[in-house]
């Protein structure tokens, strides 16, 4: 079932595709919706392709192609229906919420990861529920993500990302670098001779290309975690 906000949005995109043969643009999605920023549209955008509503084209601005719509509007559900169906929500809610409670592990949560900040600077007394199954051996933190320069790796701002610690990760894959002991950055890191690049996935943003002692890494993603509009 989508949210109030992810229905208005896919109903939004519906009648500017009939209408003008184009989505609305993210301003346009934004006043729409009554939200303050895009990293918000984003979101949506992203819950409403992660449950097969739309889909977006690659290497095409602002193109959004819309795969099926609900089964029925909310406006046109049965009340008694509705009441049914809340209920046996919640309830089965409340089961999730005690099965992941139960089987959930505490993180130490640090501040945004934001540039010139070090990891160590983001301490803070803050912990965050993490299911079990989402972490594997070693150590793990989560950082709150700002910004949207990993957009297209499904990182949002606001979004909250599970590390776990290690110096070293494969090629391609997306970690914590610490970049002259100073600025710390949540990048896709790639390797090229003598070379080590901090890759964005985010086309309005440049790869940064540095010299491997200037780059510590600090940890590798292995989990995100989101809350919906």
């Amino acid at each position: 079932m989508l949210t109030k906000r992810q229905y208005q949005l896919l109903k939004l995109i519906e009648k500017c595709l009939h209408e003008n043969g184009v989505p609305p643009s993210f301003e346009e999605m934004k006043e729409a919706i009554g939200l303050k920023s895009k990293s918000g549209i984003h979101r949506l955008i992203s819950g409403l392709e992660e449950r097969g509503f739309i889909r977006r084209l690659p290497n095409k601005a602002r193109a959004l192609e819309i795969l099926r719509l609900p089964d029925n509007d909310h406006s046109e559900m049965n009340i008694s229906a509705k009441s049914v169906l809340n209920r046996q929500t919640t309830r089965s809610f409340s089961r999730l919420s005690e099965n992941l409670i139960a089987n959930s592990v505490e993180l130490p949560k640090y501040g945004k990861i934001a540039a010139g900040t070090p990891i160590e600077a983001l301490r803070s007394n803050e912990t965050v529920a993490v299911p079990a199954n989402m972490i594997g051996n070693g150590d793990h933190y989560a950082l709150t993500v700002a910004g949207d320069s990993m957009i297209e790796a499904g990182i949002l701002d606001g979004d909250t990302v599970i590390i776990q610690r290690t110096n070293t990760v494969e090629n391609g894959q997306i970690a914590v670098a610490l970049v002259d002991g100073c600025e710390v950055t949540l990048k896709k890191i790639r390797r090229k001779g003598n070379a080590v690049l901090l890759e964005p996935c985010n086309k309005e943003y440049e790869t940064r290309i540095y010299s491997p002692e200037r780059i510590t890494i600090q940890g590798k993603l292995v989990g995100l975690m989101r809350n919906y509009d």
